[in-house]
């Protein structure tokens, strides 16, 4: 189907959780759940619903960024955008004025990111199919055509990536019934917000073993007598079966993200995620080499900015799981390239999920990597938070054992429920105009 885009608009959405400090951590204390929201109308009636996460105030920056980029994509068929995705993304990212705001990083990258997605989303509704579905089913050159290669060719070249695609194509169908049937493993980070009291994290950890969880994040990096004590109750609670990861979000310079972590090795940790600054990429390097004696890894990237950052933390040994963040970087086309990195140098991905509509997203394409590229669910897992999933179309589902199901709608599972923007848009919906207390975004009208 070929038709005209005929909208653009993008709305703020936020959702008060810093109420009830969910989703705070060492560098984000008070953080207000909040989206741009992009909506793309066709002349067909076909709709794209995508979005790009926040947590509170800013999120106006990025709505105005969206509008200041929308005039690349309103007027243009479906068949000028999708013939040559890879082509469009790069006209998006490389906007000649725009550009200089920040190439391929900050806040217009975010807004990317959020256009690209409901374009995404548009795609596979036109085709009646979930996003997984879409890329599962696109030939390895027509996937491969939807990437910008440019800037990561010294690293992995179309003529690879094409062999990596290829040689898993015999055996997608099984593991694609077996998404379909039994999922992909989750971890969770409920229990683990910084200002959770001790009793709330001990409540969580039970009350999500009963739901099927194995794995368990938590945050850290405030002060580190809190931090063993907190670690101390979760392995209890947990037991030396379950996994653990900590999480310090850019807390620490990198010596004492080095002291800080072994401190914490008494608990066995999987890995140590943000531990220093997220453009450091030799830190994290020096840190990674310095854990590797007590057995934690390194996660990054759920702020890793563009595809040519995570090239450089793969190619220096400065990361073992990549995380991948379906808003930092451009949209599904960015991520596609750093999947295929990732495969190439053998590291695993766990993408960051938790936040408005995150969870939604990356199980599309952690169950996509899978099928399509690398077989493989050892050591790897996708997040989980349970907030905000009441509030879309298509919510994820996970089962008795705390896997994503492979969602069975069309598009990306991005669009809203009807009542979220007459509810939480900024500032004007009934929610920002009720007492709700103390809160942290700009005060509500």
């Amino acid at each position: 189907m070929c038709t005209k885009i005929t909208s653009v608009t993008c709305k703020d959405i936020r959702f008060p959780t810093s109420l009830n400090a969910h989703g705070s951590d060492a560098m984000h204390t008070d953080p207000d759940y909040s989206c741009a929201y992009v909506v793309i109308e066709t002349g067909s009636g076909h709709h794209g619903y995508g979005l790009t996460f926040t947590i509170g105030r800013g999120t106006e920056i990025v709505v105005q960024a969206v509008k200041s980029l929308s005039y690349l994509v309103l007027g243009k068929t479906t068949s000028e955008i999708y013939g040559k995705f890879g082509n469009f993304w790069r006209t998006l990212t490389s906007e000649s004025q725009l550009r200089w705001l920040g190439p391929e990083k900050g806040v217009v990258h975010l807004a990317v990111a959020a256009i690209v997605n409901a374009l995404w989303d548009l795609w596979a509704r036109i085709e009646n199919k979930p996003v997984w579905k879409l890329l599962v089913d696109l030939t390895p050159e027509q996937l491969l055509s939807t990437i910008d290669f440019r800037y990561i060719t010294d690293v992995i070249s179309q003529e690879e990536a094409l062999q990596i695609l290829y040689s898993m194509r015999d055996t997608t169908a099984k593991r694609e019934e077996e998404m379909k049937t039994h999922g992909y493993p989750a971890y969770t980070t409920q229990a683990g917000w910084l200002g959770y009291s001790s009793e709330i994290v001990t409540k969580q950890c039970l009350d999500l073993m009963q739901k099927g969880f194995t794995a368990f994040k938590i945050k850290v990096g405030q002060d580190l007598q809190s931090d063993i004590e907190r670690c101390r109750i979760v392995r209890e609670v947990i037991g030396d079966d379950n996994i653990l990861m900590v999480d310090a979000n850019q807390r620490w310079e990198v010596q004492e993200a080095i002291e800080w972590t072994k401190n914490l090795a008494q608990f066995k940790p999987l890995w140590i995620e943000e531990p220093t600054s997220p453009d450091d990429i030799l830190g994290h390097a020096t840190i990674a080499k310095a854990l590797k004696s007590v057995n934690i890894g390194v996660a990054t990237g759920e702020m890793c900015c563009n595809r040519v950052m995570f090239k450089q933390f793969l190619q220096a040994n400065a990361l073992q799981f990549c995380q991948i963040d379906s808003c930092r970087v451009g949209g599904i086309n960015e991520i596609l390239a750093i999947l295929l990195m990732a495969r190439k140098f053998n590291i695993k991905v766990c993408p960051h999920a938790g936040g408005v509509g995150l969870c939604e997203m990356v199980q599309h394409l952690q169950i996509f990597d899978y099928i399509a590229i690398t077989g493989s669910k050892d050591g790897r897992f996708i997040e989980h938070v349970a907030e905000q999933h009441e509030h879309f179309e298509d919510p994820c589902i996970l089962n008795d054992k705390a896997c994503y199901i492979a969602p069975s709608a069309p598009g990306y599972s991005t669009k809203f429920n009807e009542d979220v923007l007459e509810n939480y848009e900024f500032p004007s919906g009934k929610v920002w105009c009720l007492p709700l207390g103390t809160h942290t975004s700009v005060r509500r009208c």
